[in-house]
C-alpha cells in the first residue's frame, strides 16, 4: 500500500446497479505536505474484451447494441459498435471472455490469447479490462449469438472486413475505446494483412 495515502472515510452513495463510493482521504504531496481530498469511485467489477478475427477471410466479428450513457451524451441513436465484452462475474478473465464470446457472437472458442490489461477510466471507475484476441472460423459458430436474454441484451453480430473496421475507426463510426484499442493492436501486430 502507498504510505502517502490514508483513507479517512468511505461512504456508499449508491448500491443500485453497481456500487458508487465516496472516499475522503489524506494525500501527501511531492513537497511533503498533506492535503485532504475527496473523490467518488464507481465499482462495476472487472471485465474482459476480445477481438475475433479470421486471417483467411480478413474479417473481424464486432457487435452493435444500444448504450444508454452514450445516448445521453451526444450519440443520437445510442447504438455503439464494439468488440465482444463482459464482466468477469467471479470467473477468471479467460473463462469469462469465452463465455461472453459464445453468448454475444455465437462462436465457441477453444483458445484465446491475452494481449494486455488496462484501466479504462481511472479517474472515476475501478475497472481493469483484460484484452484478448482469438481466431475464429465458420465451423466454430454454434448459435446466432445476440446476448443473454436474462440480461436484457439485444446484440447484433457483425462480420466485417478488417480494412473496413480500420476505416470505421478513422471516420468515427467506431467510437468505443476498447474496440479501437483492439483494432489498432491487430493493425500494429499484423494479425490481418
Amino acid at each position: 500500500m502507498n504510505n502517502r495515502v490514508s483513507i479517512v472515510n468511505e461512504e456508499v452513495l449508491s448500491d443500485n446497479w453497481y456500487t458508487l463510493r465516496k472516499y475522503t482521504f489524506d494525500y501527501q504531496r511531492h513537497d511533503g505536505n498533506w492535503e485532504r481530498q475527496s473523490r467518488e469511485a464507481y465499482d462495476r467489477g472487472n471485465g474482459a474484451v476480445i477481438l475475433l478475427y479470421n486471417a483467411q477471410k480478413q474479417t473481424v466479428i464486432l457487435t452493435q447494441q444500444f448504450r444508454l450513457p452514450t445516448y445521453t451524451n451526444g450519440n443520437h441513436t445510442g447504438m455503439l459498435i464494439e468488440a465482444c465484452a463482459g464482466l468477469l462475474d467471479k470467473d477468471n478473465a479467460e473463462d469469462c471472455i469465452k463465455r461472453e464470446a459464445e453468448e454475444e457472437t455465437g462462436y465457441k472458442l477453444s483458445s484465446v490469447r491475452k494481449i494486455f490489461e488496462a484501466y479504462m477510466s481511472p479517474g472515476s471507475v475501478t475497472e481493469i479490462l483484460y484484452f484478448f484476441v482469438a481466431e475464429y472460423a465458420d465451423d466454430m459458430k454454434v448459435s446466432d449469438g445476440g446476448g443473454c436474454e436474462t440480461e436484457q441484451e439485444n446484440i447484433e453480430v457483425m462480420e466485417i472486413p478488417f480494412t473496413k473496421a480500420i476505416e470505421m475507426v478513422a471516420s468515427g463510426e467506431i467510437r468505443d475505446a476498447k474496440t479501437i484499442m483492439l483494432i489498432q493492436y491487430a493493425q500494429l501486430n499484423r494479425l490481418l494483412v
